[in-house]
């Protein structure tokens, strides 16, 4: 057998496969293994049934195996097999054996001829094997059957791909004689993932099948399309010898006699055959098994230290002390308000790089969100200069007002400030939601108590709650005190007198068309417009004024553009004929554009400065909201200016009291509840026993750890009994591998029903016929 000393190890990797499958897998070792690859009716099940020595595999056309099989033969004085699945239950009668897969893979995959990669795990113990773990893989196939996906193909090798593409997983890969060697699938899909053919062992089958005149003896002798491991022939029952019940232990003898008789195998029929087979890869798999055994040992190391201080809390662990109770109590408790305060405050342990959360999320509530809703809150423009001429005409009832009222101002700014609840509230609501989300993701810790967690998200949340009604009150209280008094000397508030003097209504350069060529013809200046005159300068620095034209009687009329000029224009008069500048009875102003036009008539409306023509309303609100008196327009715009002058002052203070107040009648608060109250609140709420109950999921993880932990360490200590410097068979040298290339074009050039195997190299020698 070869690595005497080391024959524990497949017996070894049996148990981890054993121990890790029960687990769940949750080691995530790759463990050394052979898998079985081959297309559809290769004769994997046939080689696979002469190792054990009993038909216990299923048999059919089409795809038989759908589930791949990991078979570990182990050697012992008796003879019976037993599946994971069915731990406990021994199979004395193959034929049982057979139908369980059969019901195993049915019960996974359903009767249609679908597949699935959830291994079944069978052990057969007999006198008659060595030891040995293969992994049987469903045949590779072209063409869907029955309800097979049309993608069967692909599903197919991309399980088999799984397996094979492992540095740990040898490959036997599984041809029929009797077809192309140079077109095998197995051999194809072994060359993708082992390029170098370090893991791949070739089987050749159905040698008895093959046409007369023609073996593989060149194949069989690593001389045609070669494998770093070589070929190993064998001979498989037929169908007949299958359904007439052929022994298997006569099948082998039948297979002995046949390469020593035949010609072409007699000189290697030592190195031919399923027993030999079975040997060699019970030692290529140990030496494989020591080969990787470092690597192997590295990360079982790894497991081993990942787990080490969670199975050393679980070891000494007693779930019904009443003492650890209490002190884990006291430990969720305080990580819990640790954790909370991390989140509010800012930590640099466990940065979420993915969303805001936490106190970075609510200081964005308070510094964008807030002000936007603010902004957001903003009243349509005409409506708002509507309620404000309705506020003005109300005010001076039947008579014509000469003043702008105060009481209009005031009325109209409580309007607005009342408006501003709606986005207060709304900020506050965000913030509670973003505290009962944090209070959620500190409580995560809590799982392994869910009661405790269930408890302590229900008492911080309704003191939430509680904290969230006092600072609703508070906000409005705030609200109801700008709307108790109008400040209206508060030192950033223009004020009326200040109005008049400073408010500008529009700034820009215009083109003063109608001065005569005598006194240098059209000229640009720059434009001031306020409520009460328009003025121009020089210039933008506005040192210099040019003129100041009070707005009293004067209106807008259109003005066609000149063909001689790519201006826009329009004209400003007096309605009682007087001249309005200088000698002129008009003043022709010029545009580079026709927007900009409009942009100068529509800033003239808002001071009072009306088209020539009234033009009717298109929209169907009453013609007696739009106003044509232009003391009332000034007053209007004048309101409206000295409204934006003051709301913006309560702005600016309820932006800068709203996170205050939050912070103090919120965030403070609930934070030192949590670190204050929150436990004696759990203490009063009810049986501590019962609140400190662990859940399933916890019991499954502390034993779950606890078998692994165990597993790992008996792996660790068996691996360490055993000598790795014992003898083994070397890998063979690397062999010429062009064989995907240049061989495969030879051999598809000739035809094997005619002519035998070359017995030299396809380029060193002459083909001979029979």
């Amino acid at each position: 057998m070869g690595n005497r000393g080391m024959e524990d190890l497949i017996p070894l990797v049996n148990r981890l496969q054993d121990a890790f499958s029960s687990i769940g897998q949750s080691c995530n070792l790759d463990l050394p293994q052979i898998a079985v690859v081959g297309g559809q009716s290769a004769g994997k099940s046939s080689v696979l049934e002469n190792f054990v020595g009993r038909d216990f595999l299923p048999r059919g056309s089409g795809i038989v195996t759908r589930r791949p099989l990991v078979l570990q033969l182990i050697n012992a004085n008796a003879e019976w097999a037993e599946f994971l699945h069915c731990k406990g239950k021994k199979f004395t009668d193959f034929e049982e054996v057979r139908q369980e897969i059969e019901a195993e893979t049915d019960r996974v995959t359903g009767a249609n001829k679908g597949i699935s990669p959830v291994p079944i795990n069978l052990r057969v113990y007999s006198p008659n094997v060595l030891n040995l773990t293969l992994i049987d893989l469903p045949g590779i196939t072209k063409v869907p059957v029955g309800d097979q996906p049309a993608d069967i193909e692909h599903q197919i090798r991309d399980m088999i791909m799984q397996f094979i593409c492992r540095e740990s997983c040898l490959i036997l890969a599984v041809t029929p004689a009797n077809t192309d060697l140079a077109n095998s699938d197995a051999l194809k899909l072994a060359k993708d993932v082992d390029p170098q053919g370090q893991r791949t062992i070739g089987v050749i089958t159905k040698l008895d099948l093959m046409d007369e005149g023609t073996d593989a003896r060149d194949v069989l002798e690593n001389k045609l399309l070669p494998l770093r491991r070589g070929y190993i022939g064998v001979v498989n029952r037929s169908q007949k010898d299958i359904d007439g019940k052929k022994d298997i232990k006569a099948a082998l003898a039948a297979e002995r006699k046949f390469f020593l008789t035949h010609p072409a195998y007699r000189h290697i029929a030592d190195s031919m055959g399923t027993p030999h087979l079975q040997k060699v890869l019970n030692q290529q798999l140990t030496n494989h098994i020591r080969d990787t055994l470092p690597a192997f040992r590295s990360k079982l190391q790894s497991q081993l230290l990942s787990l080490d201080r969670e199975a050393e809390e679980y070891r000494h662990y007693r779930p019904d002390d009443p003492s650890r109770k209490t002190k884990a109590l006291l430990q969720m408790v305080q990580q819990f308000s640790v954790d909370f305060e991390k989140r509010i405050e800012g930590s640099g342990d466990q940065v979420d790089t993915v969303e805001l959360s936490g106190g970075a999320k609510i200081n964005r509530i308070f510094h964008e969100r807030f002000p936007f809703e603010l902004v957001k809150m903003e009243c349509d423009e005409k409506e708002m200069r509507r309620e404000i001429s309705y506020a003005i005409k109300n005010i001076h009832g039947i008579r014509t007002g000469l003043f702008t009222p105060d009481m209009a101002f005031e009325a109209i700014v409580k309007k607005q400030v009342v408006k501003i609840k709606e986005p207060c509230i709304k900020c506050i609501d965000l913030v509670v939601q973003e505290l009962i989300n944090t209070v959620r993701q500190c409580s995560n810790k809590l799982d392994s108590f869910p009661h405790l967690r269930e408890e302590t998200e229900r008492i911080v949340t309704s003191h939430i709650r509680d904290r969230e009604s006092q600072a609703k009150e508070q906000v409005l209280l705030l609200i109801d005190v700008q709307l108790a008094y109008i400040n209206t000397n508060h030192e950033d508030f223009i004020g009326f007198a200040k109005y008049v003097q400073i408010f500008v209504i529009r700034k820009g350069w215009l083109t003063i068309n109608n001065i005569s060529i005598m006194k240098g013809g059209a000229k640009e200046y720059w434009f001031v417009l306020t409520a009460e005159s328009l003025s121009w300068f020089k210039d933008d620095e506005e040192k210099e004024k040019k003129y100041m034209l009070p707005l009293d009687n004067l209106k807008v009329r259109d003005v066609e553009k000149s063909f001689m000029s790519s201006k826009h224009m329009f004209a400003i008069f007096n309605t009682e004929q007087r001249n309005v500048f200088k000698d002129n009875r008009f003043l022709e102003l010029a545009c580079d554009t026709l927007e900009e036009v409009e942009s100068w008539r529509a800033s003239l409306l808002r001071a009072g400065v009306y088209p020539e023509r009234a033009v009717e309303s298109e929209s169907s609100g009453p013609a007696e909201n739009f106003s044509m008196d232009p003391q009332l327009e000034r007053k209007v715009e004048t309101i409206r200016n000295l409204v934006d002058s003051y709301m913006a002052i309560v702005n600016k203070c309820i932006r800068d009291l709203m996170p205050k107040t939050i912070m103090h009648l919120m965030i403070n608060n609930v934070k030192d509840f949590i670190n204050a109250e929150l436990l004696a609140q759990l203490y009063s709420a009810g049986d501590q026993n019962a609140l400190m109950d662990e859940s399933q999921e916890q019991v499954q993880r502390r034993e779950e750890v606890l078998r692994t932990h165990h597993a790992l360490k008996e792996a660790l200590a068996i691996i360490g009994d055993i000598s790795t410097t014992t003898i083994s068979t070397p890998l063979p040298p690397p062999v010429d591998n062009s064989w995907l290339h240049a061989g495969v074009n030879v051999v598809e050039s000739l035809d094997l029903k005619k002519y035998t195997i070359p017995t030299k190299m396809p380029n060193s020698g002459r083909l001979t016929t029979d």
